[in-house]
């Protein structure tokens, strides 16, 4: 895959993400967002955001959706995003 193609990917994948973490605040289908963004998140190396999605989809599929904590999911979102954004600077600039 080129580079091109590489960022068309990452583009569609935050775009993506953070409609269906957006949906998790405010509507239905907690478990199948969760496990969406399991999916996600595995595809680009995000495993500690993917394992608080699986997580809470385990919750959310056991009739326990209120334990899922949402807040530490966008904060171990963000944290991946912007340390592989980082990253991916960097690599484009070597």
């Amino acid at each position: 895959m080129g580079l091109d193609a590489f960022q068309e990917v990452v583009d569609l994948f935050f775009i993506e993400v953070e409609e269906a973490l957006e949906a998790l605040m405010h509507g239905p289908g907690l478990e199948a967002q969760l496990h969406f963004l399991k999916g996600a998140a595995l595809n680009l190396g995000f495993t500690e955001f993917a394992a608080l999605c699986q997580s809470g989809e385990t919750m959310a599929a056991a009739g326990r959706p209120r334990e899922v904590r949402l807040h530490l999911i966008r904060a171990a979102y963000g944290t991946a995003r912007d340390h592989f954004l980082a990253e991916w600077e960097w690599r484009l600039a070597a």
